[in-house]
C-alpha cells in the first residue's frame, strides 16, 4: 500500500454509527449518541450510538432468536463456510478503508494496522471457515453392547467485549471460531475504538450471515457491557481487557445464569536478553519493537527488559539509538514508527506511571513526556527507564503505554525469579546461543507463549492465553474453538 493511497482517504466523512440489531441499523432507544475523538488531532470524528440496557436487551434477544430458529447454526457446514469465506474476501476488498478508518480511531500506525488489523482479521475468519467442517465428534471405547457418542454442539448466544488496541484482530479472535461453531454473537465494541469493527460487522452481512446471527451495540461499559455480562440469555462470554473489568464480568456472571467466562487481561511480559544472545543487534531492535510498537498498546508488549548484567550497559546505550531514532507522529504515514496514544485519558495514565517510576528511584533514560502536542493529538516520547527494581510499581503493573523498564541479572535463576515475580504470565521471550538454556526458560517462565530469540509476530496457528491474572482460556488455533462448543454424551444400549 503506496502513501498516496492512504492520503486518498483518510479525510473522508465518517457517518455517525448506529447499533447492528438483527440486520438493521438501529439508533440508541433514547437517541442517546457519544462523541468519537480522533487520537490524532483530540477533535471530533463523528458520533456513535450511546447504547442503553434496553438496547443490549434487544441485541440478544435477537441473537437468541436467531440461534433457537436454527438459521446459522442448522446450515450445513459448507454453506457457513462458504459465507464466511465471503466475508473474508469482502475483509481483504476493504482491507485500506478498514485499516485508515481504524488508525482514524485509535491511533495504531498505518505500517502496522493494514497487516495486524484488515490483514489479520481475514486470514482469522479465514483459518476457521476451513476449520469447520473438520471438528468431528468422537466415539467412546466402551463394551459391545453399550455405543458411546461425543457431540459437539453450538453453545448459543456468545456475548464478545473487545478492546480498542487492537479490534478487527481481536474481534475476529472471537467471532472467528464462535460464529464457525453455529452461534450467534453480541458485540461490545469499545467506547473509544468501534468504528473499524463496525464496519467489519456491516461485511459480514454482505456476505450473507443470516439477520439477528451478528448483533453489535455501542456504548459505555458500565451500562451495555454490564446489561451483556449480567444476561440470563448470554451463555458465553469473551473478554480482553484490564483485570479490574475481568473481575467484574465473574462477579455478573455469578450473579445471573454462572454463564462461562473467557478472560485475556493483559500482562507485564519479560523479554529476557542473556550474553549469548546469537544476535545482539537484532535482540536490541526487536527489544524496542516490542514495547514501542503501537505506542506500547499492546496486550503481549515486553514491557520488562531483563538484561544479563555483563552486557546491560552496553545494551542499553544501542537500545537508547534505536529508540531515540524511531519517529512518533501521524500514524497515517508510512515512515511513522510510533503513532497516538488512544485517548487522553491513556496519556494522562502513561505520564502517572513515569512521575511514580521517577519518585521510585528509577532512572529516565529518554522520553517520558508528551510530544507533538501543537497537533491537539496523544502523543508520547518513547521511554525507558533504568534502575527498575523487580518490586517496582513499573516492574509490576500493566502501564499499555511506550513506557519501559530495565532491570539487570546476573544468573538463569535470577531471571526467572525476576520473570515469575508478578502477578501476570501473558508472554515473554529469551534471546540465547544456549539450546538447554532456551528450553528451561521456556519451562520454568510461567507464561502462555514464550519467545526464543524474538518476540511477536505468532500466528493463528497456535493458542494465545494466559496464566495467572493474565486470564483463562485461549484465543488463536483450533483450541479457541472449545469455548464456543458443549459436549454432550449420547450413552446408547444396544
Amino acid at each position: 500500500m503506496d502513501q498516496t493511497s492512504i492520503d486518498a482517504v483518510r479525510n473522508s466523512k465518517i457517518v455517525p454509527q448506529l447499533h447492528l440489531i438483527g440486520g438493521r441499523h438501529v439508533a440508541a432507544s433514547d437517541g442517546g449518541e457519544m462523541d468519537i475523538l480522533s487520537p490524532l488531532t483530540g477533535q471530533l470524528l463523528t458520533k456513535a450510538a450511546r447504547g442503553t440496557t434496553e438496547d443490549m436487551e434487544a441485541a440478544i434477544a435477537s441473537a437468541r432468536v436467531a440461534f433457537e430458529d436454527k438459521r446459522w447454526a442448522g446450515q450445513p457446514p459448507a454453506a457457513r463456510k462458504k459465507v464466511m469465506l465471503k466475508w473474508a474476501d469482502l475483509i481483504d476488498a476493504n482491507a485500506l478503508e478498514l485499516a485508515v478508518l481504524g488508525v482514524r480511531d485509535n491511533g495504531t500506525e498505518i505500517s502496522m494496522a493494514l497487516k495486524a488489523e484488515p490483514g489479520s482479521a481475514a486470514a482469522t475468519i479465514r483459518y476457521y471457515a476451513e476449520a469447520l467442517d473438520k471438528i468431528y465428534g468422537e466415539i467412546a471405547p466402551t463394551s459391545d453392547d453399550i455405543l458411546g457418542m461425543i457431540h459437539k454442539e453450538p453453545v448459543g448466544v456468545v456475548g464478545a467485549i473487545i478492546p480498542w488496541n487492537f479490534p478487527l484482530m481481536i474481534g475476529a479472535w472471537k467471532l472467528g471460531p464462535a460464529l464457525a461453531m453455529g452461534n450467534s454473537v453480541v458485540l461490545k465494541p469499545s467506547e473509544t475504538a468501534s468504528l473499524s469493527l463496525m464496519r467489519m460487522a456491516e461485511l459480514a452481512l454482505e456476505a450473507g450471515l443470516p439477520e439477528g446471527v451478528l448483533n453489535a451495540v455501542t456504548g459505555e461499559g458500565a451500562v451495555v457491557g454490564e446489561a451483556l455480562a449480567l444476561s440470563m440469555d448470554v451463555d458465553v462470554l469473551v473478554f480482553t481487557g484490564s483485570g479490574t473489568t475481568g473481575r467484574r464480568l465473574l462477579e455478573y456472571a455469578a450473579r445471573s445464569n454462572m454463564k462461562r467466562v473467557y478472560l485475556e487481561l493483559g500482562g507485564k511480559s519479560p523479554n529476557i536478553v542473556f550474553a549469548d544472545a546469537p544476535k545482539l543487534d537484532e535482540a536490541v531492535k526487536v527489544a524496542a519493537g516490542g514495547i514501542f510498537r503501537n505506542a506500547g498498546q499492546v496486550c503481549v508488549a515486553g514491557s520488562r527488559l531483563l538484561v544479563e548484567a555483563s552486557i546491560h550497559d552496553d545494551f542499553v546505550a544501542e537500545l537508547i539509538k534505536v529508540t531515540e531514532a524511531m519517529k512518533v507522529g501521524d500514524p497515517l504515514k508510512l515512515d511513522t514508527n510510533i503513532g497516538a496514544i488512544n485517548s487522553l485519558a491513556q496519556l494522562d495514565r502513561n505520564l502517572e506511571f513515569v512521575q511514580t517510576a521517577l519518585a521510585e528511584g528509577g532512572n529516565l533514560m529518554t522520553g517520558g513526556k508528551r510530544t507533538l502536542e501543537e497537533t491537539g493529538g496523544y502523543f508520547m516520547q518513547p521511554t525507558i527507564f533504568t534502575d527498575v527494581t523487580p518490586d517496582a510499581t513499573l516492574a509490576q503493573k500493566e502501564v499499555f503505554g511506550p513506557v519501559l523498564g530495565i532491570t539487570p541479572f546476573h544468573s538463569d535463576e535470577e531471571a526467572v525469579r525476576i520473570a515469575n515475580s508478578t502477578i501476570y504470565g501473558l508472554a515473554g521471550a529469551v534471546w540465547t546461543s544456549n539450546l538447554s538454556r532456551a528450553h528451561r526458560m521456556v519451562r520454568d517462565v510461567r507464561t502462555g507463549v514464550m519467545h526464543v530469540n524474538t518476540y511477536g509476530g505468532a500466528d493463528g496457528t497456535v493458542p494465545l492465553g494466559g496464566v495467572g491474572q493474565s486470564g483463562n482460556g485461549s484465543d488463536k488455533s483450533l483450541h479457541a474453538i472449545d469455548k464456543y462448543i458443549n459436549l454432550k454424551t449420547a450413552w446408547i444400549k444396544l
